[in-house]
């Protein structure tokens, strides 16, 4: 944080990262058509930067395998994040890096939920509404400081 802003949650607990997935065969051949799985939306959303503290989602524990759900047949995909703290701002933030990073890497047919885990956030009904909400998402994206800081959360770290 710049200009000596003071941390919402200055001292984060720091979460072991899970290991490379080791691609099959059939993965590694691009002529065999393979299901985008739970593990491959992970691995895109895991490296995803937090906006506050030089950690991965993945390192903060905001994102875990086990809250993605994906349907390959039916084209949806479910990621639920769990913020460090009940009361963190920065939700909705890392909400919209997550279904931007998404929405950038997965084919159009894919219909991307991106929610607070139930019951880990005050204000998750608000922050799930607008992250839900198409025109929400596109307005914010509209923005180019917020867009900037977006990006920022995707690039790699510094």
């Amino acid at each position: 944080m710049e200009g000596g802003t003071r941390l919402e949650n200055a001292n984060p607990l720091i979460f072991q990262r899970s290991g490379e997935r080791q691609l099959t065969t059939e993965e590694e051949d691009e002529e065999f058509a393979d299901p985008i799985d739970d593990r491959e939306i992970f691995d895109l959303i895991r490296t995803i930067n937090d906006p506050e503290h030089p950690l991965s989602l993945e390192e903060l524990n905001v994102v875990e395998q086990v809250r993605v759900r994906v349907n390959d047949n039916d084209s949806t995909v479910s990621v639920e994040f769990t913020p460090t703290i009940p009361h963190c701002s920065m939700a909705t933030l890392i909400g919209l890096s997550i279904k931007v990073k998404l929405l950038r890497s997965l084919p159009e047919r894919f219909k991307i939920d991106v929610h607070i885990t139930p019951g880990a956030h005050a204000s998750e009904q608000a922050v799930n509404k607008q992250l839900g909400d198409k025109e929400r998402v596109a307005a914010a994206l509209e923005n180019s400081h917020l867009l900037e800081v977006v990006n920022q959360c995707l690039s790699g770290r510094s």
